[in-house]
This record gives structure tokens, C-alpha cells and sequence, in this order.
């Protein structure tokens, strides 16, 4: 197995240096490759890549690390489509994506840069793993990249094209009660306001009333557990009515996630990690 590291703080943050240590010193093979800047909230963002737009990248290192490290002018998704592509040499099987500086949990996870790696790496039929850390003052990446090699084990024996986001507090080691599967919070701690001032957009923020139930994210890291949920991006909403084919009746309305619907994954996507396309597209 061969596992690619990246995340959306750039290459030289503390969190994918610790991360990168502690996967190579478990005895799996890594490559890290990251954006060479902060690309923190840019999601599963390609960065416009085009080809006759070339990527900038720098060859970089981490101490205590052995395998090779780049950084890309881009955004964390590319980071992962650089890679499938075979631009440092053969595709990876694994995404590790993170340590990200502070949560992301709840509806973060739709503008997380961390975790839009890891949807990319899922699209293309990776497992991934998207690891991020509560603020703490100091930081324990020690911690969360500990129990992130913890998961490896799992994640490489279960279904391809799995996605987990993985938070976990900011305690040491010896503290964290445990790994608990967890909700996505529907609402987030704090809440924002985007205000003009001299030709320039501000967000101003405060935290919120919203108490986390312990089933979700929030409220599973609040007690003391590092939070696991499993994602699943680029999905199909069908409701009873409607068929791939079938002409649009308005009557039957628009399907929707929210309305109870079921989520499928697409088709074109989602196709064995090896198969036969006349075999495949004949069932």
C-alpha cells in the first residue's frame, strides 16, 4: 500500500510533519505531497488546472521523514489528481489528508480543504482519511496523527472508495477516552456576519447558543472521544418517482436528501478499482 499525505495547510505545517513521521515510523510506504501555501477552505477545488496551464511544485523534506516531499501550487484535491496521475510515480491507494489546524466537523466539511482531498482521492477510488485537531494551546498533532495511524489497519481492509473524517480533541494521548462513530453536527459553534468596509468584505463572528448532541462530531470531541464519520461526496438523490431516462414530470416533484430520499453513489464514478469495461457497462 502506498499512502499519499496531504492537507490544506501547506507543507511546512506542523500537523503533516508529525503526521508523516509517525506513518513512516509504523513501517508504510509515504509520499507527501501538498499545496505550498495555506489552502485552507477550498474544498474539493482543482485550482483551474488546464493543460496548458503547468503547476508549479518545489521538491521539499521533513525531518525524521524519508520519503520524498512535494509542494504544489495548488489546491489539496489537486494535490490527490497529481498524484492518480502519476505525476511522482505510481497512483496512490491511500489519502491521509491533515493534521488540520482545528476542527472540521459539521457543515464544514462541504468548504474543508482537508477533507475535499479526500473526496478526491474517493472519486477516484481511494480509501481516505481526513485527520484535524481541536485548537489547543499547545498544539497535540502527536495525539491526532497517533490515533489516525491507529485507523490505517481498518481503512486498508475495508471498501474502496471509503471517506472518513476524523476529528479528534486537543489532549494528549493518554487522554482520549476512545474512537466513538459520531453525526455531523447540524449547526456549527459560531455563527458569521460578512460586512463591507472601504471596498472590502469583512466576516465577523461570535459563538453561537448551539449545545452538540453527544451523538454528533462536536459533541463526541466536547466529551472527550475522537470523532469518526463516514462521507460519501458525489452522490445521486432518487426519490420513489423518476428514473435515470425517464422524462421529468413535474408533478412528482424534485428528490432531496432532506426529504428523506436515497442517496446512491454515481454510477460513472464509483467503478471497481479493476474491471472490464465490456463486461461492466453489458450488466
Amino acid at each position: 500500500m502506498k499512502i499519499l499525505i496531504t492537507n490544506d495547510d501547506g507543507v511546512d505545517s506542523p500537523g503533516i510533519h508529525e503526521l508523516a513521521v509517525q506513518i513512516e515510523e509504523a513501517g508504510y510506504e509515504a509520499i507527501v505531497v501538498a499545496p505550498d501555501h495555506n489552502a485552507s477552505g477550498t474544498g474539493t477545488s482543482v485550482s483551474g488546472i488546464a493543460s496548458n496551464n503547468p503547476i508549479n511544485f518545489e521538491v521539499s523534506e521533513i525531518k525524521n521523514f524519508s520519503g520524498e516531499v512535494y509542494g504544489i501550487a495548488g489546491a489539496p484535491a489537486l494535490c490527490v489528481l497529481a498524484a492518480h496521475m502519476g505525476a511522482f510515480g505510481d497512483s496512490p491507494d491511500i489519502v491521509v489528508s491533515g493534521i488540520n489546524a482545528g476542527l472540521n466537523p459539521g457543515r464544514a466539511v462541504a468548504h474543508s480543504g482537508t477533507i475535499g482531498a479526500g473526496i478526491a482521492g474517493q472519486n477516484f477510488g481511494m480509501r481516505s482519511i481526513a485527520v484535524s485537531v481541536d485548537v489547543t494551546d499547545p498544539w497535540y498533532w502527536s495525539s491526532a496523527a497517533a490515533i489516525t495511524v491507529g485507523m490505517l489497519p481498518h481503512l486498508i481492509e475495508g471498501p474502496s472508495h471509503t471517506l472518513l473524517n476524523l476529528n479528534v480533541p486537543g489532549l494528549p494521548l493518554d487522554e482520549i477516552k476512545g474512537v466513538r462513530w459520531a453525526a455531523l453536527a447540524p449547526y456549527g459553534t459560531f455563527k458569521g456576519t460578512m460586512v463591507q468596509e472601504k471596498n472590502q468584505l469583512v466576516m465577523k463572528q461570535q459563538p453561537t447558543e448551539y449545545s452538540a448532541e453527544d451523538y454528533t462530531d462536536i459533541g463526541t470531541v466536547k466529551a472527550g472521544y475522537a470523532a469518526l464519520t463516514s462521507l460519501h461526496a458525489s452522490a445521486e438523490v432518487w426519490g420513489t418517482h423518476g428514473k435515470p431516462g425517464e422524462v421529468v414530470q413535474p408533478e412528482h416533484g424534485v428528490p432531496a436528501a432532506s426529504a428523506g430520499h436515497e442517496l446512491h453513489p454515481q454510477r460513472a464514478i464509483f467503478l471497481p478499482s479493476r474491471y472490464d469495461p465490456k463486461t461492466y457497462y453489458s450488466q
